[in-house]
């Protein structure tokens, strides 16, 4: 059971119905999480407009997606686990693609570059170096690349937190998370 109530899109308070409406209308319904998010009108609009924008960013949905379910498994995020892995296969990535991405592990070495980055902030809070930078624009990430692979990483730690912390329950197709060295 969630720790807040789930906000009924059938009759939102108004000042969330315009984000909840654009939600239901790229999803078909709108998932819980943005359910419990739509608590607060700040916190609902910060959340799907940080979707939006990164949505059409340069890095692209699928390498997006890898990155979110690589968070998601480091967390233990359920919830963002199912959902990226789903939306994952829906931006053009295989199972057994996102599968890998859940692990840090990617075969292509640009992908492999952005998810070992992205894993070393959420793991070492941030504190990386000049040659991990170094390391992501070596594999082909410019500054406006590495800058938008943090927007990334932020927002999928609030996405974790939001779902673990307050308890919401998945309505994606469930994935096991996976133990990672």
């Amino acid at each position: 059971m969630p720790y807040v109530k789930l906000i009924d899109p059938a009759s939102p308070p108004a000042a969330v119905k315009p984000a909840l409406d654009g939600i239901k209308g790229a999803f078909g319904v709108v998932p819980n999480m943005f359910r419990a998010v739509a608590n607060s009108s700040a916190a609902l609009n910060s959340m799907w407009g940080s979707f939006g924008a990164l949505g059409s960013g340069k890095l692209g949905a699928r390498l997006g997606e890898e990155i979110a379910v690589a968070i998601a498994n480091a967390n233990h995020c359920e919830y963002c686990l199912a959902a990226h892995t789903a939306l994952g296969r829906k931006a053009g990535a295989t199972g057994e693609e996102m599968a890998a991405a859940q692990s840090g592990r990617s075969s292509d070495p640009r992908t492999q570059a952005a998810l070992a980055f992205a894993l070393k902030v959420v793991r070492d809070r941030a504190a990386v170096s000049e040659a991990d930078v170094a390391a992501l624009k070596a594999a082909g990430f410019d500054d406006e690349s590495v800058v938008e692979i943090m927007a990334h990483i932020a927002l999928n730690l609030f996405t974790n937190y939001v779902n673990v912390a307050l308890n919401v329950p998945v309505d994606f197709p469930a994935v096991p998370l996976k133990r990672v060295a």
